[in-house]
């Protein structure tokens, strides 16, 4: 096995729920070979307490994290990035800024489930809808066959889970 961790941000305007809970999955099924962060570009400012209540009962930690711009990673300091991917189509819309290195990007659209107005239940069952169908796109990106895939079949391939995430891919 490689020593070789790719650093992957996720990216979500507000950055307090999707790209929040899109950091955490992948640092917990993929902390061998991969590092998660996740930033907005007009963060909240905090992470939304139903975030932190649905990854507290999946058993996820939640010690750390934090709404924060995605500027923090465009700094001489910041880590280089190998994958940025949009959660939200809001961002996914904006210009973003110039990264260090060449990452590839992707779009994995999720409904914000913030947005989710009603009764308790449905506005939970909206959180654990994003959780779920991040965590299965999640899944389908650690199983790639990295080492075999040329950069034009892997961008396909990151592609193809932001079309397919939530069918069988």
């Amino acid at each position: 096995m490689s020593d070789i961790r790719f650093h992957t941000l996720f990216l979500c305007t507000g950055n307090s729920a999707r790209s929040i809970m899109a950091e955490t999955i992948l640092n917990s099924l993929g902390s061998d070979r991969f590092i998660g962060y996740s930033a907005g570009s007009s963060p909240e400012g905090e992470v939304r307490p139903e975030v932190l209540q649905l990854l507290e009962r999946m058993q996820l930690p939640t010690e750390g994290l934090r709404s924060k711009s995605w500027d923090e990673f465009t700094t001489d300091d910041a880590p280089s990035m190998d994958f940025i991917i949009t959660v939200c189509d809001r961002a996914a819309a904006e210009p973003c800024p110039v990264w260090p290195g060449v990452p590839m990007t992707a779009h994995w659209g999720i409904p914000d489930p913030a947005s989710v107005e009603g009764p308790e239940r449905e506005r939970i069952q909206a959180y654990r809808d994003a959780f779920f169908a991040l965590q299965k796109r999640i899944r389908l990106f650690l199983n790639l066959p990295f080492a075999s895939l040329d950069r034009m079949r892997l961008q396909q391939r990151l592609d193809q889970i932001g079309r397919d995430g939530d069918s069988d891919a």
